[in-house]
């Protein structure tokens, strides 16, 4: 919490409000670690409850460093871990409540409540679902434009119906694109390009996945991180150099 000093609360609000972000160059902090996040995304983080941006008299979000340290947890959780919004709510206020959050490392097993059975990182990611019509809230969008990009394979709804949280990413992204005129036929490229990408590194982690020992299909997991990782930031730099725009 901001305290001014004596005498000097002019200079004081002027320091703090200083320190206020807007939108955009939260956007701009947070791209280097989550290149995928939107503004459509944090609005929808705010609706949630997960961040309490300050506004202006005239309605603009302004955002605190503390702010933007909770968002990037937020997005952290949800990348690393899988974790639905009211659970990461739940960890987050019990972090600020002087409480120690236990999360499992990503692609590490924990034990299932119920059982006692090992849950691997595949089966923890299934947690993270989203109804119809929250990935609707989430992307900001009606029921004509996910049929759309149902129809292209961009999104596609888990077996029973849900969505899990990459749907959610793309399709935040996708409305994103719309706004400069990019519609989802013009993305059918891409998705190609994704599958192959995919493709290949199924290619390499495919012998661990069948490996006999737990820690060796756990290790899998995490190998598929790395090289997803890696071939997305790839991609990301062949598309700038094929532009000619520098990546700061």
């Amino acid at each position: 919490m901001l305290h001014t000093q004596r005498g000097g609360a002019g200079s004081g609000t002027a320091a703090a409000d200083h320190r206020l972000m807007s939108i955009g160059t939260v956007l701009n902090v947070l791209r280097d670690e989550f290149p995928e996040v939107t503004i459509s995304k944090i609005r929808f983080l705010e609706s949630e409850g997960l961040i309490e941006p300050q506004r202006t008299p005239s309605g603009y979000r302004k955002f605190s460093p503390e702010d933007v340290e909770r968002l990037a947890q937020v997005l952290r959780m949800q990348r690393d871990h899988y974790l639905p919004l009211k659970v990461i709510r739940e960890q987050l206020d019990a972090s600020q409540g002087g409480e120690a959050p236990a999360l499992p490392l990503p692609g590490q097993q924990t034990e299932s409540a119920a059982d006692g059975e090992p849950v691997d990182a595949d089966e923890e990611r299934t947690a993270a679902r989203l109804g119809r019509d929250a990935l609707l809230a989430a992307a900001e969008a009606d029921e004509r434009q996910l049929a759309e990009w149902e129809t292209y394979g961009l999104v596609t709804p888990l077996a029973d119906g849900s969505y899990d949280a990459d749907a959610v990413t793309v399709a935040a992204l996708v409305v994103e694109l719309g706004r400069f005129g990019i519609e989802p036929r013009h993305l059918r490229a891409m998705k190609a390009a994704a599958d192959r990408e995919a493709g290949l590194v199924d290619q390499v982690v495919a012998p661990l996945r069948r490996h006999r020992n737990p820690q060796t299909r756990t290790h899998a997991e995490a190998r598929t991180r790395e090289l997803a990782g890696l071939t997305g930031r790839l991609h990301a730099a062949l598309v700038h150099s094929a532009l000619g725009v520098r990546v700061r």
